[in-house]
C-alpha cells in the first residue's frame, strides 16, 4: 500500500490572546511556508473564534484547519458547544476529540465515542487523541492506550477509516519538553496498528494514519519521522512560534522527498 501522506496538526490550544494576534501568527506561518505544492497536508487547529478568519486568510487551503473540539449534537438547548455542521461551514477539514487535556476535565469515553460518530457520520476527518499519563515497568500504559482505543472506535464501520487518525500523545510528554524516543513512538505506533488490524482488518487498518504527540520540536521531528515511523504530528508549543512550526513542516517535506528518491 502506498506510503501515507503525513500530516502535521499545529494545536494552538487557548493562544494566542487577540484575533489580531492570531492574523500575524498564521499570516507568518503561512507566508513562512510559501506557495509551493506540498507533499504533506499542513493544518492549524485554533481556538472557535478566530477560525473563520483564518479560513479567509488561507483561501488556497495549502494549510488547513482543524477544530480543537466538537459537541454530537448538530443544534438545539446546549449553550456554549460548537457543532459539526456550524465548523464545516466555516471551513474545518478535521476535527480533534478527546485530546488528553479535555479528558483531564472530565470529558469520558463516552463523550469521545459520541464525538467520532458524529464526524465520521458527516464525512469529516477526525483525530482521536490517545495516551497514557505515566509509564511503569510491566507495560500497563498499554493497556490505557488499548482502552481508549476501543471505546472511540466502537461501531465505527471499515468504510469510514480513510477519515481516521489516531494521535498518540503521551501525557506525560505534553508540554514538559520530554518526548517519547524515536523507539517509544515506533512501538506504540505498532501496537495501535495491531488494535487496529485485530478490529478491523489488517488491509482496512493501514488506511489509518498515526501520528505523534508531545513536545514535538524542529529538532526531533526528523527522527520520529525516520525512526519512530510516524505519519505526522501534533504539535502544541512549538506551532505557536513561526519559524519553529515551519521548521517542522519543511522536515515532513523533506522526509517525503527522501523516501520518494530511495
Amino acid at each position: 500500500m502506498k506510503a501515507h501522506k503525513p500530516l502535521v496538526i499545529g494545536n494552538w490550544k487557548l493562544n494566542p490572546a487577540t484575533l489580531g494576534k492570531a492574523r500575524k501568527l498564521f499570516t507568518e506561518i503561512r507566508d513562512r511556508y510559501g506557495r509551493r505544492k506540498s507533499a504533506i497536508n499542513a493544518v492549524v487547529a485554533p481556538p472557535f473564534p478566530f477560525i473563520s478568519e483564518i479560513e479567509r486568510l488561507s483561501p488556497s487551503r495549502r494549510i488547513e484547519l482543524a477544530a480543537q473540539d466538537v459537541f454530537f449534537e448538530s443544534t438545539g438547548a446546549y449553550t456554549g458547544e460548537v457543532s459539526l455542521p456550524m465548523l464545516k461551514s466555516v471551513g474545518v477539514s478535521y476535527v480533534m476529540v478527546g485530546h488528553s487535556e479535555r479528558r483531564a476535565r472530565g470529558e469520558t469515553d463516552e463523550d469521545v465515542y459520541r464525538d467520532v460518530q458524529v464526524v465520521l457520520k458527516n464525512k469529516t476527518q477526525v483525530v482521536i487523541c490517545v495516551g497514557e499519563k505515566a509509564r511503569d515497568d510491566h507495560g500497563n500504559y498499554f493497556g490505557v492506550v488499548e482502552a481508549q482505543l476501543r471505546a472511540a472506535l466502537r461501531d465505527v464501520k471499515k468504510t469510514w477509516l480513510p477519515n481516521v487518525i489516531i494521535a498518540y500523545e503521551p501525557i506525560w510528554a505534553i508540554g514538559t519538553g520530554n518526548t517519547a524516543t524515536p523507539e517509544d513512538a515506533r512501538e506504540m505506533k505498532l501496537f495501535i496498528a495491531k488494535i487496529l488490524t485485530d478490529r478491523f482488518g489488517r488491509k482496512e487498518a493501514k488506511k489509518v494514519r498515526i501520528i505523534y504527540g508531545g513536545s514535538v520540536k524542529k529538532g526531533n521531528a526528523a527522527a520520529l519521522l525516520e525512526t519512530g515511523e510516524v505519519d505526522g504530528f501534533l504539535v502544541g508549543g512549538a506551532s505557536l512560534r513561526p519559524a519553529d512550526f515551519v521548521s517542522i513542516l519543511n522536515t515532513a517535506v523533506e522526509y517525503v522527498k527522501n523516501s520518494q528518491a530511495t
